[in-house]
């Protein structure tokens, strides 16, 4: 509960005494390029072969004559719209970016390079972690779309070239009984974890004590408490949205 509380303190320090919202700019696109931009591989990887094997497996288990094959598609691409693309794609963000942001704030912390910032009349939590936030609120959607479109193309891909499923029929599932709020529900869920995800690393390392091996610690413990606060989140917005 302490811990709670000082995260909930943390977040409140990022609104008072704020730079100049030209600063801000600046920083939050040099941001977006550290944490979205840099990401795009690994994300791109992941997302087509998940699409890839939830195609196979689901053709896998689909046995019975009597449900036809475009059903293989439908279940891709809801799977992918509602968990795969944004909850998946998320947790293996917390990964990269958590871990990245909690090293760089605790090596600046133990550098003193924080207590610098705070001397020279800086507020370096609003200075230092809102541009993050800010960066990630924006670009993290954009990596969940394209996660979306490569993770169903991946399973099209996949589909055809196995045999379980013709391209027309494929095609035909991706466009049967489709539930446009799946979109926005998916990019929702994103802006959620994008900012669990960047600011429980800002504050894992952010308040890091000691020297470097105190740095590992604290990126280890930035990046499983983000996990577990994207699983969380991811169902309590399912209970209250869907």
């Amino acid at each position: 509960m302490t811990r709670l509380g000082r995260y909930f303190i943390f977040l409140g320090m990022l609104f008072r005494r704020r730079e100049k919202a030209s600063v801000y700019a600046r920083q939050t696109l040099e941001e977006a390029v550290l944490l979205g931009i840099d990401s795009i591989f690994i994300v791109s990887i992941v997302s087509t072969f998940i699409g890839a094997v939830t195609c196979v497996q689901t053709a896998y288990n689909l046995v019975s004559p009597f449900i036809p094959d475009y059903v293989i598609s439908l279940i891709v691409r809801d799977m992918t719209l509602l968990e795969l693309a944004p909850t998946i794609t998320s947790i293996v963000l917390a990964g990269k970016v958590g871990s990245n942001i909690a090293s760089g704030l605790g090596t600046m912390r133990i550098s003193e390079q924080v207590d610098a910032l705070e001397v020279m009349g800086l507020n370096s939590v609003s200075y230092l972690v809102l541009p993050k936030i800010l960066a990630a609120v924006l670009v993290f959607p954009m990596l969940i779309t394209i996660a979306g479109f490569l993770s169903i193309w991946g399973g099209y891909v996949a589909g055809t070239l196995t045999g379980a499923i013709t391209p027309d029929e494929y095609i035909y599932g991706i466009r049967a009984d489709f539930i446009p709020f799946n979109v926005p529900f998916a990019l929702i869920k994103t802006v959620v974890f994008a900012f669990l995800i960047t600011s429980i690393s800002a504050f894992q390392g952010y308040y890091t004590e000691g020297g470097a091996l105190e740095v590992g610690k604290a990126s280890t413990t930035a990046v499983t408490n983000s996990c577990i606060a994207i699983l969380v989140a991811d169902y309590l917005l399912a209970q209250l949205l869907l």
